[in-house]
């Protein structure tokens, strides 16, 4: 399997990096300097990252996490009201907390914190999203009984968010980030990234 991404690009979900962890060593990544045509017929929108597995092309994200999720138990459930506990919250962390924490690191990003719509972002982060998600994590150790792909997918929404001490308010979201980026696997997969990117200068 063959991860693809770019060789100078923002972040995006970690990238390669999150894949390479699920992978646990069976992906390589391969970066491309430019959005040319081969991109283009790969992702229809120019984006990054996509897979190759086989004559199989994935890509968006969280698709790639559930197809690579399904290559290992440990990350993907085998019962099916499991697997379908880990899918929710895979979709949660997309389209629920990244769509509310990724405006406001944006704002954070640029500088523009005083305006009305950083306002707006940073009170709906944190009081429809982050207050919500405090309490679960709290109890427990990961979002479902056990690590999964989604837990992945999760601590790297809020990682952005703690990027800029968007955590500071919620020790249990803090903490999370802090035992999901600890992981051997996760450790390993960070410091891969940063190699590939080195060799791309």
């Amino acid at each position: 399997m063959t991860m693809k991404g770019l060789a100078r690009g923002r972040r995006k979900r970690n990238g390669a990096r999150v894949k390479s962890e699920v992978a646990n060593g069976c992906l390589t990544q391969d970066m491309i300097k430019d959005r040319g045509a081969e991109h283009f017929a790969q992702q229809p929108f120019g984006q990054v990252p996509w897979l190759t597995d086989g004559d199989l092309t994935i890509f968006e994200s969280g698709a790639i996490l559930l197809h690579l999720g399904d290559k290992s138990e440990k990350l993907m459930p085998r019962d099916a009201r499991e697997r379908s506990e880990v899918i929710q919250w895979v979709f949660a962390a997309l389209n629920s907390v990244e769509m509310a924490v990724l405006p406001w690191a944006l704002m954070h990003f640029s500088g523009d914190t005083d305006s009305k719509s950083f306002n707006f972002f940073d009170d709906f982060a944190r009081k429809h999203r982050l207050a919500h998600l405090e309490p679960l994590l709290a109890t427990r150790e990961w979002l479902l009984d056990t690590f999964s792909v989604a837990d992945i997918l999760m601590a790297d929404v809020l990682r952005l968010a703690d990027r800029f001490d968007g955590l500071k308010d919620f020790p249990a979201c803090a903490g999370y980030v802090a035992r999901a980026t600890a992981r051997p696997a996760f450790v390993k997969a960070h410091a891969d990234q940063l190699a590939h990117f080195a060799k791309a200068d």
